[in-house]
């Protein structure tokens, strides 16, 4: 597996909390008529940061037609920012925005697990598991 692989997950990840943040915090609630005013210049940040993670993951199509779709969406948002549109409008972006992550980091290979340091941490965690199971 290339160091890009996992390397694209965790940026799609990162975005996708970044934009669920972005929603939950800064875009009012959705049922509000006022004019909706995000940060332009961290979306600009997020939009270049999807162009990249989209980069990342040429290899696979699946991912990368969900972050163009995401990319799309954020372009989209950005004519419109700030104050250029209302509440239930940047939350339909952002919703748009936000499936097409969560499809992008579905698609995304993992990294693997990285195997226990030692014998004895490999003994533990296995006997930790197998505790959990009888509790």
């Amino acid at each position: 597996m290339s160091p890009q692989r996992p390397k694209a997950y965790y940026t799609a990840v990162f975005l996708q909390v970044s934009f669920q943040a972005i929603k939950n915090s800064m875009a009012g609630k959705a049922s509000d008529t006022m004019p909706c005013w995000l940060d332009s210049k961290m979306l600009m940040m997020l939009s270049r940061e999807l162009k990249e993670c989209q980069a990342q993951a040429e290899d696979n199509d699946a991912a990368r037609r969900a972050l163009a779709q995401a990319s799309d969406e954020c372009d989209a948002l950005l004519k419109r920012c700030p104050g250029g549109l209302d509440a239930p409008l940047c939350h339909r972006h952002l919703d748009a925005i936000l499936d097409a992550l969560q499809r992008a980091s579905a698609a995304l290979p993992q990294a693997p697990a990285t195997p226990p340091a030692s014998r004895w941490e490999h003994a533990r965690q296995r006997f930790r598991e197998g505790f959990k199971r009888l509790t």
